[in-house]
């Protein structure tokens, strides 16, 4: 299909997952989307990815929304949710499928960790298992489908992040043919951000450097659906003690609302941005954006 660039108008986004309240690292990629939207006189959105129920924290999604209101994070639109989205992606699927580049699987995580090539990098390359390509000429005999994956061939996807340059990256040998429709039956993550980026003509993506490896494969099946893509911009994560990204699973905590400009400052320093002296966050927010239009992450 053809490729289409991205709309002419700045329109970003923030997609959290509903899995835990607002904390220090969720906020850095809030105030940096936003920011860079603001900069660039542009829209920004909120998009609850609530794709995954069992991985959902009951009134999660309540708490991060109050928590950027309290912040004062202004967003345009009514906030959208994955859940409600399911006929979107479906569709996309059967596009993808019309075009054969669908297969069923029926292999599971443990049989393809057994089944890592030599030489490949082992059974992961950055702790995702390689699939070595098991069910892409058919299942086994007496096997059923379990999940649904994309063919990648021999692509080679090139694209830019507007702060770490030029990336290529070999889809085969990084990650092989990738998962579209789980074997729980909910949609992969990777099919639903690109059905949703392109549904709200999202121009910029900007989000944690724990997702640019998730990028190729993103650009891949835009490419493959005619879909325009967007510019990309990935920031610095916020580290638990451990080194590890900043998580619920790590300890992290939610955001103190009620000591609004110490949070704010301390994401937008995090940023490598100064913050400014300001004394309530309807100061702040103005400030940020005149400092964030001077760095290095306007480009």
């Amino acid at each position: 299909m053809t490729h289409r660039p991205p709309p002419s108008r700045y329109i970003g986004r923030f997609a959290p997952s509903p899995t835990g309240p607002l904390h220090a690292g969720s906020l850095v990629a809030a105030m940096g989307s936003y920011l860079d939207a603001r900069a660039h006189g542009g829209l920004w959105l909120i998009r609850i990815e609530d794709l995954d129920p069992p991985r959902e924290v009951p009134g999660a999604r309540r708490a991060i929304l109050e928590a950027l209101r309290a912040l004062g994070f202004e967003h345009d639109g009514a906030v959208e949710l994955q859940s409600e989205r399911g006929a979107h992606y479906a569709r996309a699927f059967e596009r993808l499928r019309a075009l054969g580049l669908v297969y069923p699987c029926a292999c599971t995580r443990r049989e393809i960790a057994d089944s890592a090539l030599p030489g490949a990098g082992g059974a992961q390359r950055g702790r995702e298992l390689v699939y070595p390509g098991t069910c892409r000429n058919g299942l086994p005999p007496g096997r059923e489908p379990r999940a649904w994956r994309v063919r990648v061939g021999d692509a080679t996807i090139a694209w830019r992040d507007r702060a770490a340059g030029a990336r290529t990256e070999r889809l085969a040998e990084r990650v092989g043919d990738f998962v579209l429709r789980r074997a729980d039956g909910l949609w992969a993550y990777q099919l639903a951000v690109v059905v949703d980026d392109a549904l709200q003509q999202i121009s910029d993506v900007v989000r944690g450097e724990d997702l640019i490896d998730s990028t190729a494969r993103q650009v891949y099946l835009q490419r493959s659906l005619g879909f325009p893509t967007p510019r990309y911009l990935h920031l610095p994560l916020v580290l638990a003690g451990d080194g590890e990204k900043l998580s619920k699973q790590n300890g992290a905590r939610a955001i103190d609302t009620a000591r609004p400009l110490e949070a704010l400052g301390q994401a937008l320093a995090h940023l490598g941005v100064d913050p400014p002296a300001a004394r309530s966050v309807a100061d702040f927010w103005p400030a940020a954006v005149a400092a964030w239009r001077q760095s290095r992450w306007m480009r």
